[in-house]
């Protein structure tokens, strides 16, 4: 008989954990908010009225409307949006267009207020004519420099084909793209199309600013729609897939337009800034470089000889060194300055300006910072002094610190860089010596010190780097003086040059490209930064002495063989240089020899750039959280949706009826 109790207990029991029950606490709500209704109603004709309401069937709260939600056609002036308890309300302030259709997407912008359940992609609709447009088309917009996602950038539609439309008229139908750089463009109408992409600096939807980034194609597309099916996954718990589903639904084209935004080079010249931030130069900012350099003609100096001029490759940035320590001493100078400016014809014209360059320090405090180390320097001379070591009774004169870049083990393609904080007024290169060790004796090897093109201040030291060999590089002291007096310390460290076993080699095999394209390959670390790079001969790039690691490469056709990457021109009818990255990482070894084919135009271009070395990462996805699963998992119990809508349904019913008993 205890026997049968036993059993009948435990199948009770396997029975209760089958049922679906109400756990304590309740379940929760993860569902998202509903529209139960609007109006005027989506999808709509014939509509006049400017004020939209959208009514849900819970409370719910609207998230950065500003940036999510967009309104097309394109407003001039920005509609109101707002969420109040079950309702959000757009009212329109610009004048509707007749036989227009406008799409309102909220994106993810929606969710219930208390649990936070995203509503997911939203879109309302309504036609001012008598039928509503329903085609849609998207795609990417990418940096073209280097193929990175653009996010928040408009992305907007013209059916007018000029060239002109872009610059004299707003978008037609504009959309946003997202942190991926994709754009969804909804309520289209029948016809042909052009796509262009507009970091929309004063909000007029047009391309009126040269300071704005910009994307253009002289593709045409007409958008179409076909029937299509989709695979979606039902989940049974959280970590088992129930089934799979095959949903029909509505595809439309074009869905891969693909657009590369650029940055016009601004050529209109503008003094941005002077400074002195240090006592012994003074700065000149300019928005464009000038081969003709600005003129000084000093107020109260003598500005003949006064400088060291040092200028940047771009001659946008100048800095005047001053050789005088007395001008040095001089808080402000007071100088008229002659250069090159764009006036608002646009034409280049000579203008002249007074001002006063002002040291951030002041002399007298720079006195007193001096004083206070020296007297610092004198209390330590005393202890040593006192304690019977060795010290000095001169204070020392300030040394030259060159900054000398020698890492330890190098390998042979590798050079040695100098740079000084001041220009130097002597540099003797006989004082430079570069000794290398073979069978266990020192012997003097050939080197040359050279500077560097369009760096006033740096240098590279050249060698013959022999593979396995030590070496030693040592410099005399006073082998550079700068324009002060200040002179160099003596210098030395050893380094040794890797062996050919050390590396790897990589080929590169290039395809896709024109025949006559002159194409600049890069081996690229995993910041995204080019660390060697190549032009591609007979469409082959071979990479010697790569260090073992993990290494990225893009290509770009050098279209003027300057060896840069040069942007687009919309005034020109000029795209940016193409840019191409190889879809995956390259991995090499030591002793490796690694060899790679690479059509670059086979993966498209929104699909090339590996996601470990994109800096602009998806946005993380606002997704229901699924918790009465896991909590059914907890429990022991069978998870049934359905059962639990009935439960919170019934809770739901019982609360309404309290309220209104209370009312009574």
């Amino acid at each position: 008989m205890k026997k049968l109790v036993y059993i009948f207990c435990v199948v009770c029991a396997i029975v209760s954990c089958a049922r679906m029950g109400s756990p304590d606490g309740g379940w929760y709500d993860d569902d998202p908010p509903i529209v139960v209704s609007s109006s005027p109603a989506d999808q709509s004709v014939n509509v006049n009225s400017k004020k939209i309401t959208i009514f849900f069937n819970e409370y719910i709260k609207l998230e950065d409307a500003t940036s999510k939600v967009i309104v097309s056609p394109p407003q001039l002036e920005m509609p109101e949006i707002k969420a109040s308890g079950k309702r959000v309300i757009v009212e329109l302030q610009d004048s509707l267009k007749p036989n227009t259709t406008y799409t309102i997407d909220f994106s993810d912008a929606i969710s219930d207020n208390n649990e936070g359940n995203p509503m997911g992609s939203f879109t309302y609709s309504f036609s001012t004519g008598e039928q509503i447009d329903t085609f849609e088309v998207s795609g990417y917009v990418l940096d073209a420099s280097n193929l990175e996602p653009v996010k928040g950038i408009s992305v907007g539609l013209y059916d007018d084909l000029a060239d002109s439309a872009f610059k004299t008229k707003p978008m037609l139908r504009v959309s946003r793209s997202d942190s991926r750089g994709r754009f969804v463009i909804k309520g289209i109408a029948p016809g042909t199309y052009r796509a262009y992409a507009l970091q929309d600096v004063d909000g007029d939807f047009r391309f009126s600013q040269k300071s704005e980034m910009i994307a253009f194609s002289h593709d045409t597309f007409s958008p179409s729609s076909k029937p299509d099916i989709r695979v979606d996954t039902v989940w049974r718990d959280s970590l088992h897939i129930d089934r799979l589903l095959q949903v029909p639904y509505t595809h439309f084209l074009p869905d891969d337009i693909t657009l590369l935004a650029f940055t016009q080079t601004l050529t209109d010249r503008y003094l941005i800034k002077t400074e002195r931030a240090e006592a012994e130069k003074f700065s000149m900012y300019f928005s464009y470089g000038h081969e003709e350099l600005p003129k000084i003609k000093g107020l109260n100096f003598d500005a003949d000889s006064a400088f060291v001029v040092e200028t940047g490759e771009k001659q946008d940035t100048i800095h005047f060194w001053l050789r005088d320590t007395a001008l040095v001493n001089q808080d402000t100078l007071r100088m008229e300055i002659s250069y090159m400016m764009t006036d608002t014809l646009g034409n280049l014209v000579a203008q002249t300006d007074t001002l006063d360059a002002v040291a951030k320090t002041s002399y007298e405090k720079r006195q007193k910072a001096l004083a206070k180390d020296m007297e610092q320097w004198q209390k330590d001379q005393d202890k040593r002094k006192k304690r019977g070591e060795k010290y000095d009774s001169i204070y020392p004169a300030k040394p030259l610190d060159v900054k000398i870049s020698v890492p330890s083990a190098i390998d042979p393609a590798d050079k040695i860089t100098m740079e000084t904080p001041v220009p130097l007024s002597r540099c003797d290169t006989s004082a430079i010596h570069l000794y290398s060790m073979i069978d266990s004796v020192w012997y003097e090897s050939t080197c040359k010190m050279v500077p560097v093109p369009h760096n006033l201040r740096r240098y590279e030291i050249l060698a013959d780097w022999r593979q396995g060999i030590e070496y030693s590089l040592e410099i005399d002291s006073a082998a550079f003086e700068d324009i002060y007096g200040h002179v160099s310390a003596p210098f030395k460290q050893g380094l040794k040059v890797n062996s050919e076993e050390d590396f790897c080699s990589l080929k590169l095999t290039l395809s896709g490209l024109a025949d006559d394209s002159l194409a600049i390959v890069q081996l690229l670390n995993s910041s995204d930064a080019p660390i060697k790079e190549m032009y591609a001969k007979n469409h082959e790039a071979l990479f010697t002495f790569v260090k073992p690691g993990q290494y990225y490469v893009r290509v770009f056709i050098d279209r003027n063989g300057n060896g840069l990457w040069d942007t687009g021109d919309y005034g020109a009818d000029l795209q940016a240089e193409s840019m191409y990255y190889y879809p995956r990482e390259i991995e090499c070894k030591e002793k490796w020899d690694v060899s790679q084919v690479w059509d670059v135009s086979a993966t498209p271009r929104y699909r090339q750039k590996p996601g470990k070395i994109t800096k602009q990462k998806p946005d993380a996805e606002k997704k229901l959280k699924n918790r009465n699963i896991k909590r059914a998992e907890e429990l022991g119990i069978t998870y049934n949706k359905i059962e639990v809508k009935k439960e919170k349904g019934k809770k739901s019913e019982k609360k309404s009826d309290k309220k209104d008993g209370e009312n009574e």
